[in-house]
């Protein structure tokens, strides 16, 4: 329900490519986001974004990268969640490809890289309850994947 309708901070969920290369950039609209990685206390992970900010405009994709880390001697699997601030933005927030949502697996000591590949809605441009906002800000947490662990839903904490 959060994925499809954007409720909680939510983003939606990846829509064809066909809607992706039809898409028209509205350049006059600049948003600046910035991304947030926060670890919760089940997991021993370093956690953190590659990149600050990036500044996109609603209908044109964008990448961004994320590191974690597994500094311990044993494997361990992590599991993200997700939200977008301000919530109303979220609807409009399009993740194409992410790692949320998905157990990864990290050896001891590893490090890896975690692209998220997305756009801002053409529509956002259009919506009067989105003219103030310049500001997006993408937010992660990693939990600890145990068997039987429900993750909490976005927004929702």
């Amino acid at each position: 329900f959060c994925q499809a309708t954007g409720m909680g901070g939510t983003t939606s969920a990846g829509h064809s490519s066909e809607q992706i290369e039809s898409m028209e950039p509205v350049r006059d609209r600049v948003i600046r986001v910035t991304f947030n990685a926060d670890v919760h206390s089940s997991i021993q992970w370093h956690f953190r974004p590659q990149q600050s900010e990036i500044y996109v405009v609603p209908g044109e994709t964008a990448l961004a990268f994320y590191k974690a880390k597994n500094p311990t001697d044993k494997p361990i699997i992590g599991i993200s969640t997700y939200n977008v601030i301000p919530f109303e933005a979220g609807q409009y927030f399009n993740k194409i490809q992410c790692f949320c949502f998905e157990e990864q697996r990290l050896n001891p000591h590893e490090e890896v890289d975690m692209p998220v590949f997305f756009y801002i809605d053409p529509e956002f441009a259009e919506d009067p309850k989105m003219a103030k906002v310049h500001l997006i800000t993408l937010s992660y947490t990693f939990f600890e994947a145990k068997e039987g662990q429900k993750l909490p839903l976005p927004g929702y904490q």
